[in-house]
């Protein structure tokens, strides 16, 4: 255990002895960050923690050691970019129980003779990390850098190397940020971590939920409250949609925080079975707070976020909304009912619209709106709506 709760959320309870854990991330979001304070933590534990930065000089870590306030742990720090030297000081010295490599392209940058006959740098340096990782039982840590497509630099084969791969997900322009497991032989791979970025480092969000809501436009229209899950933990995230007539040929399909084709197959559904002139508009959708959906639970969210936008008519503020949409305008119920309805009751939600629950979680309190069709829910919606004076012959 590294004493901070959600690192440890994500990696399955810590730093396993003997592992090596690779970090992944945009330059600037916070991994440095992360590792220091996950190092001085451990270190303040009585642990031997050795920090290997091949970017800055040990006085600039010292410097931002102190001014994340962490600069009186006894972490060892080195400034060196090769491989070979690192290893060998860290075997002709007394065993450490965590070493951190920051960061893995520039630590690595030459061959190495642990692995005779490759000649990309970081494969092979991390497979000689790796090694020295089971052979002293000390945890390594490796830190890299994404590309432009979101994928850690280098061959992915380093990846099928260590035990566990963690990205860390965020934009420089919000405070949150995302650490997320994609690959974890000692725990879940679907689980996440929030922080929240400040002046003194990296904080822990013990309520995300809230923080994603926190700056909610309860009474415009296209806004819609998605009652998600991300691992085990629920969160009610923010869904915005701005539909807008289209001056051009081809409108406009723009796309923040979840799948573009997802939203193409939504709005061929409302088109086709419910009956909506929706495909000739210019479309918005932003995930608020810089989080990334991936469950198709989202489906229905989006549904009606689009449709408020369209008619104009804000969605009752108190409501969340969560299912699968089918190809054939039918609404699928999902899994972890109870738990999304359980978070949304938590923080003061009346109300919910979703696909079919279980008898159990029907008596959670709320008030449930189950739909079998997509356009049970569209037509709700209409109902309370006024179609944009621009575009009267929408329905």
């Amino acid at each position: 255990m590294t004493g901070i709760g959600e690192l440890d959320r994500v990696t399955g309870g810590g730093f396993v002895k003997g592992s090596a854990l690779l970090v992944g991330g945009d330059p600037g979001i916070g991994k440095s960050t992360l590792l220091l304070q996950s190092a001085a933590a451990l270190a303040n534990l009585g642990k031997r923690v050795v920090y290997v930065s091949g970017e800055e000089a040990v006085a600039q870590v010292r410097l931002r050691a102190q001014r994340l306030g962490t600069g009186e742990a006894e972490v060892l720090l080195a400034a060196e970019t090769n491989v070979e030297i690192i290893l060998a000081t860290l075997e002709n010295g007394p065993a450490p129980d965590l070493v951190i490599i920051d960061s893995d392209p520039d630590a690595v940058d030459r061959p190495c003779r642990f692995c005779a006959g490759h000649s990309d740098p970081v494969r092979t340096s991390a497979q000689a990390l790796t090694r020295f990782a089971k052979k002293s039982g000390a945890a390594v840590v490796l830190v890299g850098h994404v590309t432009k497509d979101g994928q850690i630099a280098g061959p992915r084969v380093v990846e099928h190397m260590v035990d566990a791969v963690l990205y860390f997900e965020g934009d420089t322009s919000h405070t949150f940020r995302i650490l997320r497991g994609v690959k974890n032989r000692y725990g879940a791979t679907d689980e996440i971590g929030v922080f929240a970025m400040t002046e003194l480092g990296l904080e822990e969000v013990s309520n995300p939920s809230a923080l994603f809501l926190d700056q909610r436009d309860e009474g415009a229209a296209g806004s819609a409250v998605f009652a998600g899950m991300e691992g085990t933990r629920p969160l009610l995230i923010e869904i915005q949609a701005l539909v807008a007539p289209s001056p051009l040929g081809t409108p406009r399909r723009a796309v923040v925080g979840w799948d573009s084709s997802r939203l193409s197959m939504v709005l061929a559904v409302l088109e086709t079975r419910c009956g909506v002139r929706i495909g000739a508009n210019d479309i918005y959708l932003n995930v608020a707070g810089g989080l990334k959906i991936n469950e198709p639970a989202a489906d229905l969210a989006v549904a009606a976020a689009l449709i408020s936008s369209l008619t104009g008519s804000p969605l009752p503020k108190d409501s969340v909304y969560f299912g699968e949409i089918s190809l054939a305008g039918g609404v699928r119920p999902v899994v972890h009912g109870s738990l999304r309805l359980r978070e949304a009751g938590k923080l003061g939600f009346k109300a919910v619209s979703t696909g079919r629950l279980s008898n159990a979680d029907r008596n959670s309190g709320l008030d449930v709106s189950e739909f079998t069709a997509l356009s049970e829910l569209v037509g709700r919606i209409a109902a309370n709506g006024k179609p944009s004076t621009n575009e009267p012959e929408q329905w």
